[in-house]
């Protein structure tokens, strides 16, 4: 279990629905937080049966903003809504799930974990090549460009090359760039660290980052013709188990 300051923990123990699992993700899973980010919980909770098969629903997402110091934003999903994005495929919710960092847990999730491996298919690479679309597109809308944008984009490629390569899934840039060797990752990551949330970029280093994008981007998509993944998830029964114990109607063995 990590170690976080004591109103990130309360506000996680105040969930008002008992929690499959809660994680940290963002920067400080990433590998590249400084002093002023905020902190990112992800998770799984459990909605009685009465709010599932009555009228009066519960929700399927919580959100929770906490303004701090330090800042908390917490996020999750009813267990059903999560066991769906895992088959989706999601990558998102797969990072929250292996998440080293655990603020809370239990032995459902430690089952999801095992189950997880059977989520994990060569479909996750449109996942990967769309977030990394989407979070380039967001970095070069920036005027001035910040470092953090570009570096999400670097985690987010190299988590899907890793991903698609290995079947392993590793969420953090260093760990990930031991294996890459990119040097600028390895000092963009300093700078971020040393730095803040608003660290900026020269103009003239952009054209030597859009060649790198372009050029993982090419080893994410031939990560992905390659794949020795299978091509459909075949978690299915498993989740469906899950759920249905977790809600009540199944004993537990």
């Amino acid at each position: 279990m990590i170690e976080l300051p004591e109103t990130i923990r309360k506000a996680v123990s105040d969930h008002p629905y008992p929690l499959v699992f809660a994680t940290v993700s963002g920067a400080h899973l990433y590998g590249f937080a400084s002093a002023d980010s905020d902190w990112d919980i992800r998770g799984a909770h459990v909605l009685p049966l009465e709010e599932i098969a009555g009228l009066s629903r519960g929700e399927m997402t919580i959100e929770r903003m906490h303004p701090g110091p330090p800042e908390l934003d917490l996020v999750t999903h009813d267990a059903e809504k999560f066991f769906r994005l895992l088959l989706k495929p999601n990558g998102y919710v797969l990072e929250q799930l292996l998440s080293p960092l655990v603020v809370a847990t239990s032995p459902a999730h430690q089952e999801l974990i095992h189950i997880s491996r059977a989520c994990i298919t060569r479909q996750h690479l449109r996942h990967y090549v769309g977030f990394a679309e989407n979070q380039w597109r967001l970095f070069e809308k920036e005027n001035p460009r910040r470092l953090k944008p570009l570096l999400y984009v670097f985690r987010v490629l190299l988590t899907g090359v890793h991903l698609l390569r290995t079947g392993e899934l590793e969420a953090n840039l260093n760990r990930l760039n031991d294996a890459a060797r990119l040097a600028y990752v390895g000092e963009l990551i300093a700078r971020k660290c040393d730095g803040s949330e608003r660290e900026q970029l020269a103009d003239d280093d952009i054209a030597r980052y859009r060649a790198e994008y372009e050029r993982l981007m090419q080893m994410l998509l031939d990560a992905g013709a390659s794949s020795p993944l299978p091509e459909a998830p075949a978690a299915h029964a498993a989740l469906n188990d899950l759920l249905l114990r977790l809600r009540g109607v199944r004993p537990n063995a």
